[in-house]
């Protein structure tokens, strides 16, 4: 099995089980970097699928709740080296597969040969990279496809069909439906046309879709897992870690029936 196929079979599993795949971001190091592999282990044994977030000084998809994060993780020096640091020290040792969401200029700076192979080495099976169009994408996938992760793609509900269509056969592991047009953590909750859009995405995809922005209650679990593989939810829990509160609670309470 590849790499990119672990995150695809993660996620076909939960939904076997009979519930919504559950994906939580979190901003790597943050809010305490000596805390990163106890809080990833917890989430990890909690989620289906983990995302870890490469802290970036613009982060411009993000919230001011994640923007806050990754300026903080920035201050206390961590960086893509650290993150793959850290996962080495763990040896693997997560029950859910992970996924990396980044901008493109770290990973840029660190080299994308070496980030593939780094990536691998540390199970990471895959990245999503919000500001990459997919026809700027060649250079980034060749390296990922040479070692098996996948570039998860990111549709919207602004995306016309005949690309739709185009970024749902390109993507790997997922594709990434996000719910919104806008930026992440806004208390607006789902729009009206949720189910429509996301019954088209999943008609058109042949990988689970995975629907992130706005997920905060259990409520938008279920609301977007009568339609979807999937549901992210990436605020609300870093809101949750900065308050020192639990993580796992807070997981398994938006995965309750």
């Amino acid at each position: 099995m590849q790499a990119h196929e672990r995150l695809t079979a993660a996620i076909h599993a939960a939904n076997d089980a009979g519930r919504t795949a559950i994906m939580p971001f979190i901003t790597a190091g943050y809010p305490e970097p000596d805390d990163f592999l106890s809080t990833l282990r917890a989430i990890a044994a909690a989620g289906d699928v983990v995302e870890i977030g490469i802290p970036f000084s613009d982060p411009m998809a993000d919230g001011m709740t994640i923007q806050r994060s990754s300026y903080v993780a920035l201050q206390k020096g961590v960086r893509v080296d650290w993150i793959f640091e850290q996962l080495d020290k763990a040896g693997g040792e997560f029950e859910a597969p992970l996924v990396m969401m980044s901008y493109l200029n770290p990973l840029l700076a660190f080299g994308f040969d070496k980030l593939a192979e780094r990536a691998l080495a540390s199970g990471v099976c895959g990245f999503i990279v919000p500001d990459l169009p997919y026809e700027e994408s060649d250079e980034l996938r060749a390296a990922l496809d040479a070692k098996g992760l996948g570039l998860v793609q990111l549709v919207t509900p602004a995306t016309p069909d005949s690309r739709l269509k185009l970024l749902c056969d390109e993507s790997r592991g997922f594709v990434y439906a996000v719910t919104i047009t806008g930026i992440t953590g806004g208390n607006t909750g789902l729009p009206d046309d949720l189910a429509g859009y996301l019954d088209k995405v999943s008609a058109t995809s042949k990988l689970p879709v995975c629907a992130g922005f706005g997920i905060r209650e259990r409520s938008d679990v279920a609301a977007v897992g009568a339609h979807a593989a999937g549901a992210i939810v990436g605020s609300a829990l870093v809101e949750v870690l900065e308050r020192f509160d639990d993580p796992v609670q807070f997981l398994q309470t938006l995965a309750a029936k």
